[in-house]
């Protein structure tokens, strides 16, 4: 396993948002569910770490519509990754290593850990297009796809160390890469390319789910 220190890079990408309403009843909470609107409600960051990616202030929406906010993820180990549905070769690997990660994983570390896919292909990538993609490749419940604003989309890849660009034709050359998060959203494991290292993986993201 190897520890990855991009945030000692990048810890000032973001601002931590402001700090909660005094009146508990008024106080939100990482778990909280949004309105009908517009908007994702505000997840208060104090107690995140330095290195959490849960402090990130972007929101996402989901392939049902859902506004959707990572620190919902908050109290499960994650395997993340960027990509673009249309991709004709790397992405597909991808996400075939991230089921043969889930397949590894004991049962009951399977059932607790998320699995979540971050397009960078704003255009195409809308919601509706992430569920057919969703149902296409029979993605589960504990799979998320997340479509999101420029502003989000970059904020993410850089606090992942994910470099992506537009090429002619729709496609993108991009990273390759398959991230571990603890249950506190720190990066505690990334697995680079599109060869090998799964059982590295798979047991970082048992450790993570053990800490």
């Amino acid at each position: 396993m190897k520890t990855v220190a991009l945030f000692l890079l990048c810890s000032t990408a973001f601002a931590l948002a402001p700090d909660a309403p005094a009146d508990p009843s008024r106080r939100q909470t990482v778990t909280a569910k949004p309105d009908t609107c517009c908007c994702a409600p505000p997840i208060p960051t104090a107690a995140y770490s330095a290195k959490s990616l849960y402090q990130a202030e972007g929101s996402f929406t989901d392939d049902a519509g859902r506004v959707f906010r990572l620190g919902e993820l908050r109290g499960r180990p994650v395997v993340l990754t960027m990509f673009f549905a249309s991709c004709g070769y790397a992405c597909p690997l991808l996400v075939a290593d991230m089921q043969a990660i889930r397949a590894k994983l004991p049962p009951a570390i399977r059932g607790r850990a998320a699995f979540v896919l971050v397009s960078f292909d704003l255009a195409r990538d809308t919601p509706p297009a992430l569920a057919a993609y969703r149902e296409q490749h029979g993605l589960g419940r504990d799979w998320m796809l997340l479509h999101g604003t420029d502003d989000s989309v970059r904020e993410l890849a850089a606090l992942l160390g994910v470099s992506y660009k537009p090429e002619t034709g729709g496609g993108f050359s991009h990273s390759n890469l398959i991230t571990i998060l603890n249950r506190e959203g720190e990066i505690i494991h990334q697995r680079a390319g599109l060869r090998g290292g799964l059982d590295e993986t798979v047991a970082a993201l048992t450790l993570a789910n053990r800490e």
